[in-house]
């Protein structure tokens, strides 16, 4: 059986990023085959490179031509993209090219907690100032609109009063860990639609 080569675009320090990595080292069906980054500084890239992936960094006007991103994807023959805290908008002709392939991860139940400027602690901020009894983590397809996209996945964790910003952002963090790989590999391997 051959491959789904999978391409894992990230923006920051890349913990998700190595966790699937590490996930699909010697899978059978799914090989983490490019970690795209819009930033030259994220070490998602220093992560990647170190467990052997190929790695391309597209600043903001790369990763808006089609010129440039497509046959970026091609050159290592991506099937799937991932989005492991990955921040700017995925451009449409994206979209277009890879329907209903293109999932991201957010450190909220949606729909609450998403859209434009809420990402990383922001989203943790806004679930401590609302004294949310719960929070976690949410699977979607990604389309144009941000954070809208069908839900595929959610893991729940309970919150208590005294919880700090940080602690609600590392009781998420576990779930990412523990659940997104396997939400990853069901999706891909036609499990989860």
């Amino acid at each position: 059986m051959e491959k789904m080569n999978i391409a894992i675009f990230v923006s920051g320090s890349g913990t998700n990023c190595e966790n699937l990595i590490k996930y699909f080292a010697d899978h059978a069906s799914i090989k983490p085959a490019l970690v795209v980054s819009n930033k030259p500084d994220a070490y998602a890239l220093v992560r990647a490179e170190r467990l052997g992936v190929p790695t391309a960094v597209t600043p903001k006007a790369d990763l808006n031509n089609p010129d440039v991103m497509l046959p970026l994807l091609k050159k290592y023959d991506i099937g799937f993209i991932v989005l492991a805290g990955f921040l700017p908008l995925v451009p449409n002709f994206l979209i277009d090219a890879y329907p209903h392939k293109i999932i991201n991860i957010h450190p909220a139940l949606l729909p609450k907690y998403g859209g434009k400027g809420m990402w990383g602690h922001h989203v943790h901020e806004a679930v401590k100032a609302a004294g949310e009894a719960e929070t976690g983590m949410t699977v979607h397809w990604v389309t144009p609109v941000c954070d809208a996209g069908e839900i595929i996945a959610q893991f729940r964790v309970a919150l208590s009063p005294d919880d700090s910003v940080d602690d609600i952002a590392e009781k998420e963090h576990q779930l990412e860990m523990k659940y997104f790989p396997k939400v990853v590999e069901d999706v891909i391997s036609g499990n989860k639609s």
